[in-house]
């Protein structure tokens, strides 16, 4: 018996020191040291029931002391058989588990699957947050949902201009970041395990925020959009906001593929920091539009007007997209192919044109 408690003993502590170093260690050695608890600590509750039904016959004189040793002796001696006949069944468990615990101890193998588990990833300029506890087998890191974070800078251009960003013609002011984008997504696997090729489908919230020029102002009069000079005090800021429900449907494909082996089949390593590049195209059905003012005068410092745009503005927008990603920096550019405002807008840039990075990626 004390042979044995001894090995037991030994192989727990095993199994606890390599699973310090090995927060994967495997679900048999983890499952097969919680049986032997569970036996050896449910045999001990019993003998010890008993026992204690020993020493309270002894106290009350019901058994003499050669009795009470005599019985303690040939209950210690049945535990000691119900616990050897129980683990005995567990063989297998204990041979596989020793042997794993002293492959891994031994060969000290990396986990190949594992390694990237529940990681950040920080690049210049984005941050990439992986949660992946319920994934267990390589094929499940390769379909995921992500919400995604990015700022852009949106410009507008004309028809026969399409990627004049900084065009001076224009009649909005050039500004680096003033448009945001909220996207949910769903990314999965077009093709074989090692297939290097995915597909993503989502939707999210586009915000694009522009400004006119020379401390000008956006009016509608006559339900027509344009744009005045303003008369109202000293202008501080000036803007029209579009916001958008936006719907995208992107392919990536990944340039630098790694593999990972598992059970015999090849499965690409969507956990490996991956160069990659993105096109596809999107859709944005417009929500709302607003002028935005903020100016002083005689009467007060601070004076706020905000006007809802009912005129000048297209509801839908079709556009196109192209990006490269590495780990946590991802750029892009997205092109308007349906102009932003319509007929009734005396304005002559009219195609959104955007050049926008990726802050945060949160993988789950």
């Amino acid at each position: 018996m004390k042979t044995k408690i001894a090995l037991l003993t030994a192989l727990i502590a095993c199994s606890y020191i390599f699973a310090q170093q090995s927060p994967y260690l495997s679900t048999s050695v983890k499952d097969y040291s919680r049986n032997v608890d569970s036996i050896v600590y449910a045999e001990k509750i019993n003998m010890n029931k008993e026992l204690d039904a020993i020493d309270k016959n002894f106290k009350d004189q019901k058994i003499t002391i050669d009795e009470k040793q005599k019985q303690r002796a040939e209950i210690a001696s049945k535990y000691e058989q119900s616990i050897n006949e129980k683990i005995e069944a567990r063989k297998s468990e204990l041979e596989e588990a020793t042997r794993e615990i002293v492959k891994n101890a031994v060969l000290n193998q990396k986990d190949s699957l594992h390694q990237y588990k529940n990681q950040i990833i920080f690049g210049v300029g984005g941050i990439k947050l992986s949660l992946d506890n319920d994934k267990k087998v390589p094929a499940d890191y390769l379909h995921n949902w992500q919400y995604s974070v990015a700022i852009t800078g949106t410009g507008y251009t004309t028809k026969d201009k399409p990627f004049g960003f900084f065009d001076k013609s224009s009649d909005f002011k050039n500004t680096v970041f003033n448009s945001s984008l909220f996207v949910i997504r769903y990314e999965d696997q077009l093709g074989k395990f090692s297939s290097p090729m995915f597909y993503r489908v989502g939707f999210g919230y586009r915000f694009d925020g522009a400004k006119a020029k020379y401390g000008r102002v956006f009016s509608q009069e006559n339900n027509t959009l344009g744009i005045t000079d303003f008369t109202k005090g000293n202008l501080k800021d000036t803007y029209l906001y579009n916001h958008y429900l936006h719907i995208p449907l992107e392919l990536k494909f990944v340039l630098n593929p790694k593999y990972i082996n598992h059970n015999g089949t090849r499965y690409l390593d969507n956990r490996s920091r991956q160069l990659s590049i993105i096109a596809g195209f999107y859709s944005n059905v417009r929500i709302t539009s607003t002028i935005y003012n903020k100016y002083s005068n005689e009467v007060s410092k601070r004076i706020v007007e905000k006007e809802t745009l009912n005129h000048g503005v297209n509801d839908i927008i079709v556009g196109g997209k192209l990006g490269i990603g590495y780990g946590g920096i991802n750029v892009f550019v997205q092109k308007d192919f349906t102009p932003a405002f319509n007929d009734n807008a005396n304005l002559t840039s009219k195609y959104g044109l955007q050049i926008g990075i990726e802050l945060l990626n949160v993988y789950f």
